[in-house]
């Protein structure tokens, strides 16, 4: 195992610094901590099996992930930001066993939204639970905090050092390198979560190149504030450090940008990870000037574009000269592009890189033909990264993994002579105002040159002349002031008349994921509710609020047959118009 192979390299190495925690590990202390672990849940029955994890970033987090793999325990992520229909829907989906649970962050009290879905869990012995919601959960282990009814504690079950009966041995020996070892969950933008199953062979091997293309190494300290339930920390952070031997230097629970600049300065960290907003926010700390950060080299930027005006601050501001990006997504472990550090900052910012290492790309036309390069089209990936498919879900798996084993990304790209990939956009993101497509991507980044504007996120929106208009929503630099107007007259006469954003709206924040991805889909359910300008959105967004609601949904389902309405704007449970229902039954 990967694990016992650094602790036998790096034995005195620091793992894992854990700053909230006050924690400390070397890699020989992270196996054995790893592999108490992994005995007590191989005493409670758990092999084989699912385990779920849901929690914020800690040791517990890591200790688990490492846990499993040597139980031979698939570890199923959760996201914190989950309620209690979610969770439900996640457990019941995979079928989790058991499940390690923070008590409570901030305004999630974990155990107590558990208990909303099964409330016999407060009458139930430890390990003994029997829930008519969640018929295959038995076991709930508690991370921290006061005893909570039916629950075992984390510390006691880390503590075991008992052989269980079953030797960690015996375990590895009957595990492929292809056998299930983690469930992500793909939602959160938008749609109804989906669960990708991957592989050691795909997240280790993701894991290694990520840490390669940074140049990692065992004197150096990565700064990990992205979520663990996502393969950003998870693999990209955790895995990256394993595989060469870095350290995980885990600032906080969730990301905060005080602690960042706190643990980059106190822990030396060479690397920093995190999506463009967090190094906004990072680049905005009113106190950014007085940390030391002259340690920083290198780290990535992924999860979202990255302006380039937002690029040259982390180089002139934060001194990481050598920053990634890097593209991919869950299904394919995930990490496919990368940039080299020592790719010009043009590059870096117009570009995702080129292709990682023993994965094979095409971009391909509406038909499935191979596009010539500089053409754009969809991105497919094929390798040893992708997932094995969406677990129990075939139908889904076999949208997007064809016959021949491509994953198609949903991705507009083009390939340039020199290999180098560009993201257009999603395809289910471009807009199509009047017959002209728009990329939403291409009107934040020019939007990105106004001086008052820090981040901008763009949209589509359905409209009964055009079938879709152009939807900003932007947030401006501390103590400056714009006014709707201004922001489209900055667009006037510099980019195309219908590329300008007929509805701008000027916001403090965007709604986003845990992971740091900004929810567009939210947006136009926000919009829909309270726009009073415009014809109307619904918070479904094909419905319309006009007077003329009948006669619109007619047109938006006759548009939405033509291909003009983004199917996007249908995803979600739908409200039906009378009219709506109508045609859908026909």
């Amino acid at each position: 195992m990967a694990l016992d192979r650094a602790a036998q390299t790096w034995p005195e190495q620091l793992a894992v610094v854990v700053r909230e925690q006050g924690l400390r590990l070397s890699y020989a202390a992270l196996r054995d901590g790893g592999e108490a672990f992994a005995r007590s849940l191989i005493a409670l029955g758990l092999t084989p099996g699912e385990i779920g994890i849901w929690s914020p970033n800690n040791i517990e987090w890591v200790l688990t992930q490492f846990a499993a793999a040597k139980a031979g325990l698939i570890l199923v992520s959760l996201n914190p930001a989950y309620r209690s229909s979610e969770i439900g829907y996640a457990l019941r989906k995979v079928g989790c066993r058991a499940i390690v649970c923070a008590t409570a962050y901030k305004s999630s009290h974990y155990l107590e939204i558990l208990a909303e879905v099964a409330p016999e869990l407060k009458t139930s012995a430890p390990g003994q639970l029997r829930a008519e919601a969640l018929p295959e959960l038995k076991i709930v282990i508690q991370i921290g905090g006061p005893a909570f009814p039916g629950a075992i504690s984390f510390e006691d079950c880390a503590s075991n050092r008992s052989d269980a009966g079953t030797s960690l041995a015996d375990i590895a020996s009957k595990i492929s390198f292809d056998d299930p070892t983690n469930i992500q969950s793909t939602s959160g933008t938008t749609g109804a979560p989906k669960g990708a199953t991957l592989t050691d062979h795909n997240i280790l091997n993701n894991g290694y190149f990520v840490g390669e293309a940074l140049g990692l190494s065992a004197v150096d300290r990565v700064c990990i504030p992205v979520p663990f339930y996502h393969c950003f920390g998870m693999v990209m952070g955790n895995l990256a450090c394993l595989t060469h031997g870095s350290t995980m230097v885990i600032p906080g629970a969730a990301f905060e940008p005080g602690a960042v600049l706190s643990a980059i300065e106190e822990e030396a960290c060479a690397a920093l990870y995190g999506v463009p907003t967090m190094f906004i926010s990072v680049l905005e700390h009113p106190e950014l000037g007085r940390f030391r950060l002259g340690s920083l080299r290198t780290g990535i930027m992924a999860g979202a574009p990255c302006p380039i005006e937002v690029m040259r601050r982390v180089v002139d501001q934060l001194g990481i000269r050598e920053i990634t990006i890097a593209y991919g997504m869950t299904e394919t472990s995930p990490v496919s592009f990368q940039t080299s550090r020592t790719d010009t900052l043009e590059r870096r910012v117009s570009t995702v890189g080129r292709i990682h290492p023993h994965i094979e790309i095409k971009i391909v036309d509406d038909r499935g033909a191979i596009v010539p390069r500089g053409t754009t089209g969809q991105l497919c990936t094929r390798g040893y990264s992708v997932m094995r498919g969406y677990w129990g879900d075939e139908q889904r798996t076999a949208e997007v993994i064809d016959a021949a084993g491509w994953m198609h990304t949903g991705d507009l790209a083009t390939i340039n002579g020199d290999g180098y990939c560009n993201i257009v956009g999603r395809m289910k993101d471009m807009v199509i105002r009047g017959g002209e497509n728009v990329y939403p991507r291409e009107v934040e980044e020019f939007l990105h040159t106004h001086p008052d504007i820090q981040d901008v996120q763009v949209f589509g929106v359905p409209d009964t002349k055009f079938g879709e208009e152009l939807c900003a929503w932007v947030r401006l630099r501390d103590s400056r002031k714009l006014e709707e107007e201004d922001v489209r007259n900055y667009c006037r006469g510099k980019i195309a008349h219908y590329k300008v954003p007929r509805y701008v709206r000027i916001v403090k924040e965007f709604p986003m994921t845990v992971s740091g991805k900004v929810q567009k889909f939210v947006m136009r359910v926000r919009l829909g509710r309270n726009s009073d300008c415009f014809d109307r959105l619904d918070p479904i967004g094909v419905k319309y609020l006009s007077n003329s609601n009948r006669r619109t949904s007619h047109e938006c389902l006759r548009r939405k047959k033509k291909g003009q309405l983004r199917r996007s704007l249908t995803t979600g449970p739908t409200r039906e118009t009378p009219a709506i229902r109508q045609q859908r039954m026909r």
